[in-house]
Order: structure tokens, then sequence, then C-alpha cells
């Protein structure tokens, strides 16, 4: 539905009419009353049946707040402007709040692309824009907004791995990638609560872990990869310092070595640089040879 803003009257202005009418009427009355007409008694108990029909037309609106105006099953518009209102008694009234509000969602168990179980949750930040829509498109916005909340996370989820082995991987994946993963959870959201009038501000992904009953293999798989990338790195830069010692004594012409030799310093080399423990050095007093 289309949203209509509408203009009610100021309800300072009509106060000021209602108690003009009901003196009026007072006075019509009480000069019925001396003057024994009974047209000054009628015209005054309409005027007084008038005062007491206006009053419920008053309403107030707080700031970010809106009213929707119903006549006889109809729409016929919205005020937003705070203050005080007034409007035809006959109008039925339902308050929207405009304001921002959040959805903490609970964590919930669902499947990633690559079929592990993993626990996932989100805080979702949305707020009314079209009080028509929110009012009469959906049965009831609040759990309209929570459901498809759960809906939405439970298709994202599903979308992308929970990570990747790949550093250098172009792969976007839950845990790697939360600002691309965030984007597309609100933009999907945004389809689902568009048609009841719903702006969504803000979604985050506020818990990650894999389920239970696989948490500690994974564990044990990142721990794998871990060592595997350190070990990777290790090996890189000690074969670079070795090259660069062999250079550097050759440059330098300190020693001259052939290939035995620098395949037996070569390996040393490594052993020192590569393994986990500090060597122990071994002074050699004799030859070259022994």
């Amino acid at each position: 539905m289309k949203e209509i803003v509408r203009k009610t009257m100021s309800g300072g202005l009509m106060l000021l009419i209602s108690f003009a009418i009901l003196i009026l009427s007072v006075g019509v009355f009480v000069l019925g009353l001396y003057s024994d007409s009974g047209l000054f008694l009628i015209v005054g108990s309409l005027m007084f049946f008038i005062f007491i029909f206006i009053l419920p037309g008053f309403f107030t609106i707080q700031p970010n707040e809106a009213m929707v105006l119903i006549l006889f099953g109809k729409y016929v518009g919205t005020e937003k402007e705070a203050g005080w209102h007034w409007a035809n008694p006959f109008y039925t009234k339902k308050k929207i709040s405009l304001r921002s509000r959040n959805v903490n969602g609970e964590k919930i168990k669902v499947n990633d692309e690559m079929g592990n179980p993993i626990e996932i949750a989100a805080v979702i930040v949305w707020r009314v824009e079209n009080t028509a829509e929110a009012c009469f498109d959906v049965d009831n916005y609040v759990d309209y907004v929570n459901v498809q909340s759960e809906s939405a996370l439970r298709h994202l989820a599903g979308m992308y791995p929970y990570d990747v082995d790949d550093e250098n991987s172009q792969t976007l994946s839950l845990r790697g990638s939360s600002d691309e993963v965030s984007e597309a959870l609100k933009n999907e959201l945004q389809q689902r609560l568009g048609k009841a009038g719903v702006i969504v501000e803000e979604a985050r992904i506020s818990h990650l872990a894999y389920a239970p009953e696989i948490a500690a293999a994974m564990l044990q798989r990142q721990q794998a990869a871990a060592i595997i990338a350190a070990r990777q790195k290790i090996v890189e830069g000690a074969v670079g310092m070795v090259q660069m010692a062999l250079n550097k004594l050759n440059e330098e012409s300190i020693v001259e070595l052939d290939e035995e030799r620098k395949a037996a310093m070569v390996s040393n080399l490594l052993v020192v640089l590569c393994g986990e423990r500090s060597t122990q050095p071994i002074i050699n007093t004799g030859t070259l040879h022994n």
C-alpha cells in the first residue's frame, strides 16, 4: 500500500473551540430554563453532545512516532508530526513507532556451504519507513521481521564456507569476509522486509563457531594448517639464508668448498635454521676433512 501523509488539526486550537461550544451550550441551556423555551433547551443539549463528541478526537504523537488513521475499515492517512492533534472521532487510531530497533537473534545451528554444522547468530538494526505497508501488508510486522531475519540468516550461512584453507584464495568465507557477508545479509533482509515497510539499517554476525560435535576436530585441522604454513615460511627463509651465506663466502673468497662440502654445509645450516630446538655447536679441532 502507498502511504498517505495526512495533516490533522492542532489539538490546542480544537480545545479552544470545544470550550467555546461548552460555554455556549451552558448559556443556551440556562437561557432556555429562564425563558421556558423548549427550543433553547434542545439547542443547548445538542451543543453539549457536540462537545462530548469532540473529546475522543484528541491524541498526541511523540518524536519518531506516527498515527495511522482508519475510517470504517478504510485507510485515510498517517500523521507523523509530533505534538497534540485532533482528528475525526470516528477514526480508528493506531500508533506506530518509527524509532530504530534491534533484533538480537539467538544462536541457530545450520550447515555452511561445505556441509559443516556451525552455530551462527546476527544482530539486525531496523525501523519502520512505510506505515501503511507495516499495518496492512503483513499481519504483525514485528513478528514478520523476527521470522524473516532467522530465515535470511539460515540461507546466507549455506552460501559461504566457514573458512578457507588458502590465504590467497578469492573465495569469500563467513569468518574471513565479515564485511562482505554482512553486506550480503543486509541486502537479502531488505528484499525480504521491504514488503513490510521496513528499512534495514545494519546487519552484523554476532556469533560464529563450529558446532560442538565437530569443534575439536576442526580445531586440530586449523592447528595443523597453521603449523604447515609456519614451516613453509621457515623453510623459505632458511633456503634464502643458506644461499646468501654461500654467495657471501664465494664473493669474499674466504674458503674454497667443493660440491661435497657445500652439500654438508647446506645440510648443517638447514638443520640449524629449521630445527624446533636450539642447536649445540661442536668445535672441530681437526682438519677440514676430519
